[in-house]
């Protein structure tokens, strides 16, 4: 027995040609931004965890200094780890708003309508 193609997604009628799509300007203009922001942002959470661990390893007596009361510099740190995280996910949603989703979503119509450029 077959089912009936769901009304609410639309299913293109011809199979798209991915490497036009994937070659054409708008497809490497994506990617181009995509990259300029992760391969940096990754960079610099490496570099930051890099020096924490570092620090950790080999600065025993900087990561214990006292702060507040038994709060020290390694537990700040450590915690900013967990605040770098969530910074950086909230920079990407952002960007990723203005500057990749208008643009995937334009690649995306032009798939679905059948046009490739």
């Amino acid at each position: 027995m077959s089912k009936s193609p769901d009304p609410d997604t639309h299913q293109p009628d011809h199979e798209p040609d991915w490497a036009e799509v994937h070659g054409s300007a708008e497809f490497v203009e994506l990617r181009r931004r995509l990259r300029r922001f992760v391969f940096p942002m990754t960079a610099i959470f490496l570099v930051w965890y890099l020096v924490y661990v570092l620090l950790a390893d080999y600065a025993h007596g900087f990561m214990a200094t006292k702060l507040v009361g038994d709060i020290n510099v390694g537990l700040v740190l450590g915690l900013l780890q967990f605040v770098s995280t969530f910074v950086i996910t909230s920079l990407y949603v952002r960007y990723a708003d203005r500057k990749l989703d208008p643009l995937a979503t334009g690649i995306r119509e032009r798939v679905e309508a059948g046009e490739a450029k």
